[in-house]
């Protein structure tokens, strides 16, 4: 399916160079006069949101799967085998 919606998208596009009133115009750093824009703003503790974005999201990601597994667990829809902790 994937193949086929990428194949129909594929047939959609058509190339620009066909357009004759087509200008390609990359606008991101520069104003529509042409003059370059000035260099963003820096974000202030950029590394310490980071941290604090992705420390409690783990830590939730992990209780949420502590629970789903106690929840497996206990309802008996999944239990490990004590048959492959035997190494004797």
């Amino acid at each position: 399916m994937a193949i086929f919606r990428l194949s129909r998208l594929v047939l959609k596009s058509k190339p620009v160079a066909n357009h004759k009133n087509v200008f390609l115009k990359r606008t991101a750093t520069t104003t529509p006069t042409g003059a370059i824009l000035p260099e963003p703003e820096k974000q202030p503790f950029g590394l310490l949101s980071i941290v604090f974005t992705v420390v409690p999201g783990l830590l939730i990601g992990a209780a949420i799967s502590k629970n789903i597994a106690n929840f497996l667990e206990e309802n008996e829809l999944f239990v490990p085998s004590d048959d492959d902790d035997d190494d004797d």
